[in-house]
């Protein structure tokens, strides 16, 4: 295995750059590739979807991107209400994706995000600016727009 750069940090530990993961990715065939979280054993896969040749049987590359938006935004946003002694259980983001053609990629990600209706007033800027404060979102190229609708019920 080739070590990553600046592989003298202890495994999950810091580096100069921060915390390093290892994401293994196999090519298993059939445009099918199964990855693996080393640290904990995790698999997941991927498909091409239908629209680009492949037969769309589970997570699109692209896919799992919007989905690790998703996941940040709210896991970032729980850990603030847990810090607030609010409860964001039952919080939902739903995004749909729009693709580009030239050059294929992500050309607008667009979602609501539907959160509890007690949580305090005074609590909701502070949820809102956590959609900015994702590291996924800040690793977007710019030209990706990023559109979310607030609802609360």
């Amino acid at each position: 295995m080739v070590p990553l750069p600046d592989a003298g940090a202890p495994p999950g530990g810091r580096s100069g750059r921060g915390r390093r993961v290892r994401i293994i990715a196999s090519y298993v065939g059939d445009s099918r590739v199964s990855l693996e979280h080393e640290l904990s054993g995790e698999r997941i896969g991927t498909d091409l979807p239908v629209d680009n040749g492949g037969k769309g049987r589970t997570f699109s590359p692209t896919d799992l991107l919007v989905s690790a938006l998703s996941s940040c935004i709210l896991t970032i946003m729980a850990k603030l209400a847990e810090r607030e002694g609010a409860d964001l259980k039952g919080a939902e983001l739903e995004f749909e994706k729009e693709m580009g053609t030239s050059p294929r990629r992500i050309a607008r990600i667009s979602g609501v995000l539907t959160l509890p209706a007690s949580v305090p007033e005074a609590l909701r800027p502070k949820l809102q600016a956590c959609i900015q404060a994702c590291p996924v979102h800040k690793s977007l190229h710019p030209d990706v727009q990023v559109a979310i609708e607030t609802r609360y019920r």
